[in-house]
């Protein structure tokens, strides 16, 4: 196995798993998905659909029932509001892909791949401070140490925004698949969502630069 891919079944994990079957080749790749209590646990199903339709050789499912014991976010409290308050909005999943990547590397090990996908970007994102490149390199060196293997946190979107996401995305040609066949949306709404949640709103806002300007320039 070359490659474990992060796949929560939104719009970022599933063009890095169609980066990562294009690069090593669907038979080499395996995907992980977590079940931590979000209120919108639907992209779990659209995961499986993703992992099924490109043909992965595995797909695992990871329950992360004590999440909710340990912190709380609009994301776990449906009584809570999806806002913007301060750097981050009360979506804020604190340390979530703290506990993703370490997950991932550990099934990651035992598979003998050494290389773990996700789709976080500091370059166009909602101010989760795990998605941001200092956090990666330091996760990296962790798990590394960790586990004494030569893990590689692969982080395409790093310094992409999510207008250049949406055209790496149709150069895949998996535009209408990401389009139609994900859940980015907070409220559990597929494809593009409800339009008001910040994810929605970020998502939407980079698909129409693309659309409106991506195309006539290119």
């Amino acid at each position: 196995m070359d490659a474990v891919v992060v796949l929560s079944g939104g719009q970022d994990s599933a063009i890095c798993l169609a980066l990562a079957c294009r690069k090593y080749g669907a038979e080499n790749v395996a995907a992980i998905t977590f079940a931590y209590g979000q209120r919108h646990a639907i992209e779990t199903k659209y995961a499986r659909r993703l992992a099924k339709h490109f043909g992965v050789s595995a797909h695992k499912v990871v329950k992360l029932d004590f999440y909710s014991e340990l912190t709380t976010n609009a994301l776990f409290d449906p009584t809570m509001k999806i806002e913007k308050k301060g750097s981050c909005p009360t979506t804020v999943v604190e340390g979530r892909n703290a506990f993703f990547l370490l997950s991932a590397g550990v099934w990651a090990k035992s598979l003998g791949a050494k290389d773990i996908y996700t789709g976080v970007s500091q370059a166009d994102y909602s101010g989760y401070p795990d998605c941001r490149e200092a956090f990666v390199k330091a996760q990296q060196r962790m798990m590394r140490l960790a586990m004494e293997w030569p893990f590689r946190i692969v982080t395409p979107f790093m310094h992409m925004t999510k207008a250049e996401e949406w055209a790496l995305a149709d150069k895949l040609g998996v535009l209408e698949l990401i389009r139609d066949n994900t859940v980015t949306c907070y409220n559990g709404i597929p494809g593009s969502g409800c339009g008001k949640c910040p994810a929605c709103k970020l998502r939407n806002r980079g698909l129409k630069e693309y659309l409106n300007y991506g195309k006539i320039k290119s």
